[in-house]
């Protein structure tokens, strides 16, 4: 059986041989025969600035039924292992559509079943994608359907490639060894919080496409989903690109968190959709190095890039800090013409100057101004056209000091901290594009968070808008069978479909709905 040695506490200046010895000393002394020690999971102790350290959790392979009771810091590691069994093969193919982390880790799971889908996705492939993207970059020409939130790889591509979350399946396992099978990094297996970077994740998804194409899927790039038919409560046919009718039994709907005009095809056909809360705020970026003394004080150089996480809870809104990337950019994010959106984005090393976070504040139904379900899009597109217009309407991101911000003041002046945004920017008052509850709440959480890092808003901090695209402002209710409510054969799934937030949420989705079709 596989165990763990856990709290293993290292200087900043070891080696991976000490951290071995050191869990073979532990297993020794409490009588457990046991090899095959490898890293399991390792993390950064900074709570006392003065101590700063490692700790290690190392895996070993022991004699099964080995006792383990009064074993100090050794306990069973419980496998996430996934038995691959064959799949029932139905009257159709399975159709899968997008190809993100849900997407593609449903079509896996299913083509290693012996049933590979057809895959088909909006965007392009993932090295013509970055040359799209770049472009929009450079020049400001948009690709509606090939951009930052869509094609190979999903928002994801364009991201820090974050794989960690609060979910404890341990599932997450075989999630990270099949990135890890695939060219990423090997130290996404035992960092606590594991990472890809959007440089390693491009050549991932390259060797991923090809093992998926090996297995027998057949993947349709340039391909959107446009139309769906329900006949007696059961799905029977899809429409691709308005022109192409496929019959179709089962289709596994993996769309991104943007496929705003596939929420509103579903709606028009009567599947059940409902209005889902997200956040919406700014970015916020100071220089790396800043970040990292305030994190780890003066050992912060001979340590990776530190990171953050911030919370403040309001009376009525919480602020809080998502998607932080050492050492990373903030990106244009946009999908659609005439409305601005930002995310961050870093590479593997983390090695940009700044450090960027987004600062987000909740956003309830009550909020959208309707009932309708789709009523969350049209508030992102409200404030997304206003962030567009205030950067002056040219893809310019509007920016601003966020102690001005703040302080409900504005001197057209960014300070020292030089934003790393991929376009231009323009200093303006970010209260003009933004709802009033949100610049309150962030203005509250902003002084908070001057408490738990100082200089975090009294420095050189600046702001950009609108991070707007959090998660889905849209749920596809799907029953307990995984099934969209009122369309059999139809499974909503991922973030998309309301139901995860990131890389590694969203993956685990798409396995758990295909597990479900045993």
């Amino acid at each position: 059986m596989r165990i763990i040695i856990n709290n293993i506490k290292m200087p900043i200046d070891h080696k991976i041989e000490d951290v071995l010895l050191a869990a073979q000393d532990t297993a020794r002394h409490s009588l457990i025969y046991a090899e095959n020690f490898r890293i399991y999971r390792r993390s950064i102790d900074a709570r006392r600035k003065r101590d700063v350290h490692f700790v290690y959790a190392v895996a070993a392979d022991a004699p099964d039924g080995v006792e383990l009771r009064g074993a100090k810091n050794i306990s069973r590691l419980a496998g996430g292992d996934i038995e691959i069994k064959p799949m029932k093969k139905n009257a159709s193919r399975p159709v899968v559509v997008g190809m993100g982390p849900c997407g593609l880790f449903a079509a896996y799971l299913l083509a290693l079943r012996g049933v590979p889908p057809l895959i088909i996705e909006r965007g392009e492939p993932v090295e013509k994608r970055a040359e799209t993207v770049e472009r929009f970059w450079k020049t400001g020409e948009l690709n509606k359907n090939s951009n930052v939130q869509f094609g190979e790889g999903g928002a994801g591509t364009f991201s820090d490639g974050k794989l960690n979350t609060g979910n404890k399946d341990k599932r997450q396992r075989f999630i990270l060894e099949t990135f890890a099978k695939f060219g990423a990094p090997e130290d996404i297996l035992y960092n606590a919080k594991p990472h890809i970077g959007t440089d390693e994740l491009r050549a991932v998804l390259k060797n991923m496409r090809a093992e998926l194409l090996r297995l027998g899927c057949e993947i349709r790039f340039g391909t959107t989903l446009t139309n769906i038919k329900i006949e007696g409560g059961s799905l029977t046919e899809i429409e691709l690109n308005g022109s192409e009718a496929i019959k179709c039994g089962m289709l596994l709907l993996a769309i991104g968190h943007s496929s705003r005009d596939t929420y509103k095809m579903l709606h028009d056909a009567g599947v059940k959709t409902e209005q889902k809360p997200f956040a919406a705020g700014v970015r916020i970026e100071h220089e790396q190095s800043f970040i990292g003394r305030a994190q780890y004080g003066d050992v912060w150089e001979s340590l990776p890039p530190a990171d953050y996480k911030l919370v403040y809870n309001g009376k009525n809104r919480s602020c809080y800090s998502f998607c932080m990337c050492p050492g990373g950019v903030v990106v244009n994010a946009s999908s659609e013409p005439g409305r601005l959106a930002v995310n961050g984005m870093s590479d593997h090393s983390r090695g940009g100057k700044n450090a960027n976070s987004a600062l987000v504040v909740t956003v309830r139904p009550e909020d959208f101004g309707s009932g309708h379900p789709l009523a969350g899009i049209e508030f992102q597109r409200k404030y997304e056209e206003s962030a567009f217009c205030a950067g002056g309407g040219d893809y310019s991101a509007p920016a601003q000091l966020a102690r001005e911000f703040a302080e409900n003041t504005f001197f057209a002046d960014l300070g020292s901290v030089v934003p790393s945004y991929t376009g231009k920017v323009k200093p303006c008052d970010l209260r003009g594009c933004l709802p009033p509850f949100i610049s309150k709440a962030l203005t509250d959480g902003l002084k908070y968070f001057e408490t738990k890092i100082p200089g975090f808003l009294s420095g050189d901090g600046v702001l950009t808008a609108i991070e707007s695209r959090t998660s889905a402002p849209v749920r596809i209710t799907r029953g307990g069978d995984f099934q969209a409510v009122g369309a059999r054969g139809l499974f909503p799934l991922g973030e998309g479909a309301g139901y995860a937030g990131g890389i590694m949420s969203a993956a685990l989705d798409g396995i758990k709905v295909v597990l479900s079709l045993i």
